[in-house]
């Protein structure tokens, strides 16, 4: 099947190949990511449609809801498409005030292992993210040691292929290497944020891919007037120059915008077809806040 989205081109994943642009499903959830949506037949159809429109590369986490949205994957999407790579997180729970808590002991990444599986309905999982929380906003050092142990541990046992990391610095994702393969790392970056300059391009050289999450911003969408003027020349939205921005930004990067909304959904899947020449991509340089 030829798509769009064909022209963002593909990566590995594991031992698996996937388009660049993906989907993450964690504005499926209710507000804050905390319990269900107010219309869960729209969710599932922008699931369904996202498929539909290419995308093999499914990110979410049983954290998100919890549960809502791989709940809400399996009732969309289940039986899977052989294609279909499904990434979730572990490392963090929700409290019942909807406040982000680590989740870090072996019992608790076993469990959240579980949970994955029943609600996604699978019997192993693609690829699971260790999620750092050491900070649960940034990367901040600390040993992950115990905790990619106990995820080995439960690859060995077959109810995961393949592990990775999120929130993570590159000394950590420097040690995880000695401990298990790591097969992507997840971190917050974007056209403004770009505090992981150096960790896209080491992990480029390894053939490691790097899945930006808020790409577009987050909660707070990327606003700037070069992006804005940029957008206007191309005759497309600041949110598409911003994606196409980042799939040139490195060919190992993954992209996973999310977005409850079918209109978005189509809008952020055409930003394949863009492509920056070097005059516009030296005036979104100029919104950057590298730390080199």
């Amino acid at each position: 099947m030829s798509t769009t989205i064909d022209q963002a081109g593909t990566y590995s994943l594991g031992n698996r190949t996937v388009r660049r642009l993906g989907y993450g499903a964690m504005q499926l959830a209710g507000p804050h990511v905390y319990g269900p949506p107010k219309n869960p037949d729209a969710a599932r159809a922008v699931l369904r449609e996202a498929v539909e429109l290419g995308v093999n590369h499914i990110d979410t986490s049983d954290f998100y809801g919890p549960h809502i949205t791989n709940q809400l994957i399996r009732e969309a999407l289940h039986p899977y498409r052989d294609d279909l790579v499904i990434v979730t997180k572990v490392g963090a729970r929700r409290g019942e005030d909807a406040s982000w808590q680590p989740a870090f002991s072996a019992q608790e990444l076993e469990q959240a292992v579980h949970d994955n599986l029943r609600n996604l309905g699978l019997e192993t999982l693609d690829v699971v993210n260790l999620r750092a929380m050491f900070d649960p906003f940034k990367p901040a050092e600390g040993s992950l040691e115990a905790q990619l142990d106990a995820l080995a541990g439960l690859r060995q046992r077959g109810l995961v292929r393949h592990i990775g990391l999120s929130n993570v610095t590159l000394q950590q994702v420097k040690e995880a290497q000695k401990i298990v393969p790591i097969a992507c790392v997840q971190n917050m970056y974007n056209l403004a944020h770009r505090h992981d300059d150096a960790l896209i391009d080491a992990l480029a050289a390894e053939g490691i891919p790097y899945v930006p999450f808020f790409p577009l911003g987050g909660f707070s969408p990327l606003q700037s007037d070069a992006l804005s003027a940029v957008a206007a020349q191309l005759g497309a939205t600041p949110m598409q120059v911003a994606i196409a921005w980042l799939l040139q930004r490195s060919p190992n990067i993954l992209l996973i915008p999310g977005t409850s909304s079918p209109i978005h959904l189509r809008e952020n899947l055409a930003a394949a077809r863009l492509h920056l020449p070097q005059d516009m991509l030296a005036q979104l340089e100029a919104i950057a806040t590298p730390a080199r």
